[in-house]
């Protein structure tokens, strides 16, 4: 039977592989390990789609037990951690459609907002996630699939359940209430961007 071969941080680190291995047999302690190792960067994807640091927990809780229980699924091919937060994506979207209808969000076309590309360069972490906060359910979340996951709208589309042209008028709508939130807090400079 594999186990790991360093449980205490006062050794060296464990591999990513030893640790994979050693949730697939339900090391307890492993388990532990991937959970501290992983947790606090999706903490930060959770937050930037929830409102509440709740309920960002609480998914994070949900999208960790997903981890573990289908962890038998991962089967080497790319980054452990981008199949992690595809999970925590995942999660995060299933409990926004659990609170919110998508389906009664306004398509709106042939709006010209300019994106606040240069303003979110020197933004730190903190202040992006509070101006997100700001945003509306629908406006965020596309946002965030589109701008910082790198979603196309056809699969934002489909993975909310709303139409490509909703899916386009929502991230129109976010960047142009983001730049508002932007010049609000003092940064005028902004240029518009392609997006």
């Amino acid at each position: 039977m594999y186990r790991l071969k360093v449980i205490n941080r006062k050794s060296s680190p464990v591999t990513e592989q030893e640790l994979i291995q050693a949730c697939k047999e339900e090391d307890r302690r492993a388990q532990k390990m991937l959970y501290d190792r992983y947790s606090p960067v999706m903490f930060g994807v959770c937050k930037r789609y929830l409102k509440t640091r709740e309920d960002a927990e609480d998914v994070l809780v949900e999208a960790f037990f997903k981890v573990l229980t289908n962890i038998h699924q991962y089967k080497g091919a790319g980054s452990f951690e981008g199949w992690i937060r595809r999970i925590v994506v995942n999660e995060s979207l299933m409990f926004i459609r659990r609170r919110h209808n998508f389906s009664m969000t306004v398509e709106i076309n042939n709006i010209d907002a300019p994106a606040p590309a240069k303003a979110i360069g020197r933004l730190a972490e903190q202040e992006i996630l509070r101006l997100l906060d700001q945003l509306p359910t629908g406006y965020r979340t596309v946002f965030n699939l589109y701008v910082v996951e790198g979603y196309k709208h056809r699969e934002i589309g489909d993975m909310l359940g709303i139409s490509i042209n909703t899916s386009k008028s929502q991230l129109i709508l976010a960047r142009k209430r983001m730049q508002e939130l932007l010049e609000q807090a003092g940064y005028s400079d902004i240029e518009g961007a392609a997006g």
